[in-house]
């Protein structure tokens, strides 16, 4: 079983979205877990301080070592790898979301205020992951999309494997456009090729627009997708 352990100060938001639809589904057959666990009852006060200010002058707070350390550490020994959802973090990939699905799980660590002490990262090895160049006023949300990610990809939750494989990302290309009955939209109709039952040709055109769809919206993604064309 692929099992999720979330570190936060706002256990009451999980599962939050993935206790429907097709996640849901699948947390109560159960093809996955998830435990929460809650950093301030880890503090080491009687207040359930979990916060202080920054060394060295600034605004806002830092999440604190020693309490986050004593969550941490509450969750036995496993080889799961031990996130934290950071805005400075690497920004997360469908490669690395399909490598975390073919594990064992993981322990995320949903952040708040001004960030994490460093000395906690460092100590206890944790991996930052982004959504992208943005800032969230916490993990959890980023958590949230991580997990879903993630879980679509065990075996059993989505319907259909293949709608698992021709998405977005997945050979390092944009989706190519999808189309469905009614026949003619608002006198749009669905391309002639789709249409055609010559399978061979379909699947010419959607690579084709796939490689268009890239290069116009990702530049990014086209280059690296042509490097790796190179002999």
């Amino acid at each position: 079983m692929w099992r999720a352990s979330i570190l936060t100060l706002f256990p009451e938001m999980f599962p939050g979205p993935l206790g429907i639809s097709l996640a849901g589904k699948a947390l109560n057959a159960g093809l996955w877990s998830l435990e929460t666990i809650d950093i301030r009852a880890h503090a080491t006060d009687r207040h359930g301080t979990v916060d202080d200010t920054p060394a060295g002058g600034g605004p806002g707070m830092v999440m604190k070592a020693d309490v986050l350390a004593k969550a941490l550490d509450s969750i036995p020994a496993d080889p799961r790898p031990r996130l934290l959802m950071s805005a400075r973090g690497a920004p997360l990939t469908q490669k690395r979301v399909s490598e975390l699905a073919k594990g064992d799980g993981a322990v995320i660590l949903c952040g708040r205020f001004e960030g994490v002490d460093e000395r906690l990262i460092a100590a206890r090895n944790l991996e930052e992951v982004s959504l992208g160049d943005f800032v969230l006023s916490g993990g959890e949300i980023a958590a949230l999309a991580l997990l879903d990610a993630c879980v679509r990809l065990i075996p059993g939750v989505m319907g259909k494997e293949a709608s698992g494989i021709e998405e977005s990302f997945a050979d390092g290309l944009l989706e190519y456009p999808q189309y469905t009955r009614p026949a003619v939209f608002e006198g749009e109709p669905i391309p002639e090729i789709l249409t055609s039952g010559d399978h061979a040709k379909v699947a010419k055109w959607r690579h084709s627009e796939a490689e268009r769809l890239t290069k116009e919206r990702r530049p990014d993604l086209w280059a690296a997708y042509l490097a790796r064309k190179k002999p």
